[in-house]
């Protein structure tokens, strides 16, 4: 029997507008896939299927740390995370015990006491930027989601992100399919730039905001060095920005395109939390993760794998996996069941995981509670996703906040 061709090429522009297809022929066909990455044309494994995602993500034979086990031809890609740049040692690469001292330390920041005190600041920044959407000339919703992570990650901080939209650009550059390494370094290097500057001003100003607690934090005689506290500042700018943004933006669509899950949110709050859940399955922040490593030769789910071996986990496919969800294509924010991998699983699971489900409760319901009769502004066919290997995000989602004609 022929099996047929993967209907879009991975990580090529019709992957990026639509991966499902792709996503469900290879969990069918190829449940660990080897092909070239587009970037570098690299020799690379994606996991498509639940089960074999969610294995990789906490098997301890595989590492994020590109610099300590990755291919050479993976390394010669110019694809290692911030190669050259403290970025390259953020939490989410780093391997034990490296990155049990540092999580450690950095989990201070993350008691339940502080991360009650957040959702005050982000509904009031939430309000502004309604406010703000409603004197837009051309409401974008990617415009109101990308103010608000801004606005609530600086004042939780304790500083403002004034550098807000250069952030938004740089992230873009580093994670946009380019062969150019220079232009992937460049952004990389003004992330941790940035971080070094507010962790500079920040540090005659201490008080009860989170950067403090970074700078402040001890175990004993251990704290974070420089190099440590500018890592994970790059690491709040890159996962806290675009990640939130993403998440607000796709769950908008959602609920415009599925209005009868629209009318159950809106009919009952306690339904919320349950729908932020379903949003980062249905259509989480992130279309894959970071690679990770084979430390060694080994088989895995069936296929060998040479030691240093890149792979990527396919999230998003993972979410939609009928062998994990029933009836995964549709959007159903009463969903009970099976949790989704959104927000990871494993030694790297999202840090600030509690912060992104406080900021997509407050800002998705807040929309349509405002603007009632919000409507598309563009054919639908016409809203397109960005093009960007790891992150999934709308590029722009323009609205009518009241309907035509009422």
């Amino acid at each position: 029997m022929t099996v047929p061709a993967l209907p879009t090429g991975l990580f090529g522009p019709d992957y990026y507008q639509d991966p499902y297809p792709a996503f469900a022929w290879l969990r069918d066909n190829a449940p660990v896939h080897e092909f070239r990455f587009p970037v570098g044309d690299v020799r690379t494994w994606i996991v498509s299927r639940f089960e074999d995602v969610h294995a990789l993500l906490g098997d301890s034979r595989f590492s994020n740390d590109a610099e300590a086990y990755a291919s050479r031809e993976f390394i010669d890609s110019g694809m290692v995370m911030g190669a050259d740049t403290v970025v390259s040692r953020i939490l989410t690469v780093l391997d034990p015990p490296d990155h049990t001292r540092v999580r450690k330390l950095a989990m201070g920041a993350f008691t339940p006491r502080r991360v009650a005190q957040w959702r005050e600041p982000t509904e009031r920044i939430v309000a502004a930027s309604l406010d703000r959407l409603a004197e837009s000339e051309r409401p974008d919703i990617v415009d109101y989601a990308s103010a608000i992570p801004a606005a609530v990650i600086g004042e939780i901080l304790g500083i403002p992100f004034s550098r807000y939209n250069d952030m938004i650009h740089a992230i873009d550059r580093a994670f946009r399919p380019n062969d150019d390494k220079n232009v992937v370094t460049r952004a990389f290097e003004e992330i941790a730039e940035y971080g070094r500057d507010l962790i500079k001003e920040k540090r005659g100003m201490l008080g009860d905001d989170l950067m403090s607690v970074f700078i402040q934090a001890r175990d004993g005689d251990d704290r974070l060095d420089e190099d440590e506290l500018v890592a994970m500042l790059a690491l709040m700018i890159m996962a806290g920005l675009d990640t939130t943004r993403n998440l607000i933006g796709s769950a908008v669509l959602a609920l415009l395109d599925h209005p009868e899950q629209r009318k159950l949110l809106m009919g009952d709050p306690e339904l919320v939390p349950g729908a932020v859940e379903e949003f980062l399955r249905y259509e989480g922040a992130l279309t894959v993760g970071l690679f990770r490593f084979a430390k060694e030769d080994m088989e895995f789910a069936g296929t060998h794998l040479p030691a240093g071996a890149p792979v990527v986990a396919a999230l998003q496919s993972a979410n939609r996996d009928p062998r994990r969800f029933e009836n995964p294509d549709v959007l159903d924010i009463t969903r009970k069941g099976p949790r989704h991998v959104g927000f990871g699983h494993g030694l790297h699971n999202c840090l600030g995981a509690a912060l992104a489900r406080i900021e997509a409760g407050v800002a998705i319901p807040a929309v349509f509670e405002r603007f009632p009769d919000i409507a598309l502004a563009i054919p639908r066919d016409e809203v397109a996703y960005a093009e960007n290997w790891l992150l999934r995000g709308l590029a722009s989602l323009p609205v009518h906040l009241n309907t035509p004609g009422r």
